[in-house]
């Protein structure tokens, strides 16, 4: 979740409908200028107790994220609290639960992204060894309570614990037990963007079944693959979901905004305070009727606020975010982005790929979505066959728009390798979460604290 630096009351007045369509359209970029962003969760954990560390205890969430200071790393404050470092990489936050992110820079080529991700999680683990922490790859946490999992200091995750519960029974599983890999993509007009969420959006189910790595709860195998992607479909349907309206006739900008509007508002931040606005509408806002703030207009920021507190599937502000997966370890990080690139950075890779699906109903899309969390790669697709018979052709649509972006490294490798580990699954057939449900059932012999062997 975005981490705001500072009040932007200097920023104009919303005063048009065009203002609203325009975080959207400047994120229009020619080709030679997109770029990828790759976001990825860890869970921290202390190595003597495997328990979630709190804020202020010393050696726990505040002391790990001053010391990434010696990489060059600057805090990022709260009312007087650090909440965030802030870097060349990017940005280094915290999840409601001291789930540690990194927000990475955008960057040109996979290559980067990967080494990006290296000296990140080489950081961190540098860090953690001085305070006895580690960290654990995973898409939920899978012995915790809500009760034994400590919060951050963050003024929009108070709002937002506050409301969860009013819409839905999972919303604080969301954000306290969960973790994921999710990557920002760029489109060069507006008709690129709708092929690209469309295509993103039918076949997010199948980066949820490659990335499914959540089969426990509290300790105990939980029914589920993509535990994580469960908990999603009922967070709070107002703001969630596979957004059928994307793949009518005519979808863009304006239709965007339109569901943006109908998405009720958390917070409006003023003065480096939120200010619970849950619940309320933005249509009010804008006519100067906000309850929160009685008489007073959005600003542009305000705005650009209300575009982060979507959770789709596929989200977009002045870029796509791809957001079906679990969290993982080091090489399924670098496998996300390639997986997205190269479906939707090359033209004929994307042509390919919405061919695949085009013809699929809304559902049909649905009825995958809702089957993939338990069932992952066996989950039921249109034509009688399962999503696991598809997966190789994708993953080859793939490589092959990498392979046409011609993207080297220094040893003249291009950025297809970041695909191997996705190779193996769909190869196999068994997705992360199966491979631990085998361990648990067999070497572990049920003792879950063996998880932790899968620390970074």
């Amino acid at each position: 979740m975005s981490t705001r630096q500072a009040s932007d009351q200097a920023d104009p007045l919303i005063e048009s409908r065009d203002q609203l369509v325009e975080p959207m359209a400047k994120g229009e970029k020619p080709p030679a200028d997109w770029r990828i962003g790759t976001e990825h969760e860890k869970l921290v954990y202390r190595r003597a107790d495997h328990a979630a560390p709190s804020y202020a205890e010393p050696g726990g969430i505040r002391d790990m994220l001053l010391a990434l200071g010696e990489f060059g790393w600057t805090p990022v404050e709260e009312n007087g609290q650090v909440i965030a470092m802030s870097g060349a990489d990017g940005t280094v936050s915290l999840e409601p639960a001291g789930q540690l992110e990194l927000s990475g820079a955008p960057l040109e080529n996979l290559h980067l992204t990967c080494a990006e991700t290296g000296r990140h999680l080489e950081q961190v683990k540098e860090v953690g060894e001085r305070f006895g922490l580690s960290f654990l790859g995973l898409g939920m946490w899978p012995d915790k309570t809500r009760a034994e999992l400590p919060v951050m200091p963050k003024g929009r995750y108070a709002i937002m614990m506050r409301h969860m519960p009013r819409v839905g029974t999972m919303g604080l599983d969301m954000m306290l037990r969960t973790c994921t890999i999710q990557v920002n993509l760029d489109y060069s007009s507006e008709a690129d963007m709708a092929k690209k969420f469309r295509t993103s959006l039918a076949l997010q189910p199948l980066a949820t079944a490659l990335f499914a790595n959540s089969p426990f709860t509290e300790g105990r195998p939980n029914g589920f693959l993509s535990y994580r992607s469960h908990i999603w479909s009922d967070t709070d349907p107002q703001r969630t979901g596979m957004l059928p309206f994307v793949f009518d006739e005519g979808f863009g900008y304006e239709a965007y905004v339109d569901y943006m509007l109908d998405v009720p508002m958390y917070f409006v931040f003023r003065d480096g305070q939120y200010i619970d606005a849950a619940g309320q509408s933005f249509r009010d806002f804008l006519d100067g009727r906000l309850p929160a703030l009685p008489g007073e207009r959005p600003r542009q920021s305000d705005w650009w606020d209300h575009l982060s507190t979507a959770f789709p599937e596929v989200r977009l502000k002045s870029f796509l975010e791809m957001r079906g997966a679990d969290g993982g370890p080091w090489n399924r990080i670098c496998a996300l982005p390639a997986f997205w690139v190269g479906l939707l950075y090359d033209q004929g890779a994307l042509d390919a790929a919405w061919d695949l699906v085009k013809h699929w109903m809304m559902e049909e899309r649905e009825a995958l979505r809702g089957a993939v969390p338990r069932l992952a790669l066996d989950a039921p697709i249109p034509g009688g066959r399962k999503l696991g018979d598809i997966a190789p052709e994708v993953l080859a649509i793939a490589r092959s728009g990498l392979s046409a972006r011609a993207r080297f490294n220094s040893g003249g490798d291009n950025e297809t390798g970041f695909l191997e580990a996705l190779d193996e699954i769909a190869a196999s057939g068994k997705v992360p979460a199966q491979r631990l449900l085998d361990s648990y059932h067999g070497e572990w012999q049920g003792d879950i604290s063996r998880v932790y062997e899968q620390s970074f």
